[in-house]
């Protein structure tokens, strides 16, 4: 499906698909009761957007393969559907051009939220009702609204100051094909603390690992700012832990398919 997205607009798209990502791995990575034994096929991104939701479940369409197919499939839907200006948007276009500046500044006005969700195509919202993703048509707009800003806020910010210690893949997941964020190690909200009760010194303060926006997301599930700020301050402690060497292992092996 990401053939059908501009050659100009692909690396809006392969940011797009991140932001669209992150909420459904976030999904699959809650644990749920396992239903009953049953057989279990192989599913594609056809037959899991066509299953009956009262006999299909989100772990049941988790195999990383058809899982990458079908956030493929999500995300060209959905951004194809985006007006031209929000694809090829830029940090450039967006400070220069009043117009963007005044529709694509967050928090978004809800005159522009409104047209987005116009433009939404049924069959995007028919499959994630179909997989729980959505409890209710009218829950759309709290499921999207995240994805839009995250969207806009990673398009239009300015190269971050840390672009020098760039990495050429995920410090978590190991992933070198997809867009990194940066993760600020010991979170900026922390900083009076951390150097008044001498928890760091204060040249520490700015260290970051670059992440995919998943594990990004991730990190910040599994301890609160103060707790990451004090144990888990860098890749390797981070990396230490349980639930993100499972997390790491199964997010690692969803691998979009070559363009």
């Amino acid at each position: 499906m990401a053939s059908e997205v501009p050659p100009d607009e692909q690396s809006n798209y392969e940011t797009f698909r991140e932001c669209m990502s992150e909420p459904i791995l976030k999904a699959l990575a809650q644990p749920v009761e396992k239903p009953k034994s049953r057989k279990r096929n192989r599913k594609t991104r056809s037959n899991i957007a066509s299953q009956d939701p009262d006999s299909t479940t989100l772990n049941e369409a988790n195999d990383p393969e058809d899982l990458a197919d079908f956030i493929d499939y999500l995300s060209t839907t959905l951004f194809l559907s985006l007006p031209h200006p929000l694809r090829t948007l830029t940090h450039k276009t967006h400070k220069s051009t009043p117009s963007l500046y005044q529709t694509y500044t967050l928090p978004l006005p809800p005159s522009t939220l409104t047209t987005l969700l116009n433009t939404v195509p049924p069959p995007f919202t028919d499959t994630l009702l179909s997989l729980s993703l959505l409890p209710s048509p009218s829950s759309l707009p709290t499921f999207l609204l995240p994805i839009y800003t995250s969207y806009i806020t990673a398009t239009t910010c300015p190269p971050p100051i840390w672009s020098t210690t760039r990495t050429a893949a995920c410090e978590m997941c190991g992933r070198d094909w997809i867009p990194l964020t940066y993760h600020h190690l010991i979170p900026r909200s922390t900083h009076a603390k951390v150097v008044k009760r001498g928890w760091h010194a204060e040249e520490q303060l700015g260290s970051v690992a670059w992440l995919c926006r998943a594990c990004h997301s991730f990190v910040h599930g599994v301890a609160g700012n103060e707790e990451l700020a004090r144990e888990w301050w860098s890749v390797g402690l981070l990396m230490g832990r349980e639930d993100v060497k499972e997390w790491v292992k199964w997010v690692g092996r969803v691998r979009w398919k070559a363009r």
